[in-house]
């Protein structure tokens, strides 16, 4: 796939994700399909109109990443995923300092992404899940130039105080992201542990703080 092409892909996944935890903050009590259907719109149009990030703000696509976006999304069952077996044997703070480092990974990338975003919209399909689920896929479409980009993610419905929604995992034209980083992080844990996974995550970070 092109850079370009996954540039884009990566712009709708946060965008949708953007969608969905505005959603799910208002009210839980909406299924998923219903709340990105109503809030697509206005969402999408307040990026665009916002010139500083069409024009690369990273700071500020920072900024708007970590306060709409990733309060939902589950980051320990994300990093315990794709980390895989390794996370079990991994310490509190090891657990602590991957998801620390995954967490700022993602939010680089979208944020790096979103000024990709121009005349892109988003379609919400059907949700197939019954009221009493716990977990569903929500399905969408992204349509702009090109040819239109399928968006999935999985959603798992949390209770006690905070209860939700949330996000664990995103998938962009038939590729689930946790299964992506699940190969390249096994591939580390092998050679190095999970320190050597740390500390190439770590460094992989400081390198795109420099270029944004």
């Amino acid at each position: 796939m092109k850079v370009k092409h996954w540039a884009q892909a990566s712009a709708a996944v946060l965008l949708a994700m953007a969608l969905v935890a505005n959603g799910f903050a208002q009210s839980s009590e909406e299924t998923a399909d219903g709340l990105v259907k109503r809030l697509s719109s206005d969402v999408l149009e307040s990026v665009k109109a916002d010139k500083s990030i069409l024009a690369g703000d990273t700071s500020k696509v920072v900024l708007l990443v970590e306060s709409k976006v990733m309060p939902f999304v589950n980051f320990e069952r994300m990093t315990a995923s794709a980390v895989g077996p390794g996370w079990r044997q991994a310490t509190p703070e090891q657990r602590k300092r991957l998801q620390e480092e995954f967490k700022t990974l993602l939010v680089r990338t979208y944020a790096g992404a979103l000024t990709q975003v121009s005349d892109q919209t988003i379609v919400v399909k059907p949700l197939r899940a019954s009221p009493e689920d716990k977990e569903v896929v929500a399905r969408t479409e992204i349509k702009g130039r090109g040819d239109p980009i399928q968006l999935d993610y999985r959603l798992e419905k949390t209770p006690g105080q905070g209860a939700g929604w949330k996000i664990y995992n995103i998938n962009v034209l038939g590729v689930w992201l946790v299964e992506t980083y699940k190969s390249q992080f096994s591939q580390e844990i092998n050679a190095k542990g999970i320190d050597g996974l740390i500390t190439t995550l770590a460094e992989r970070n400081k390198a795109n703080a420099k270029k944004g």
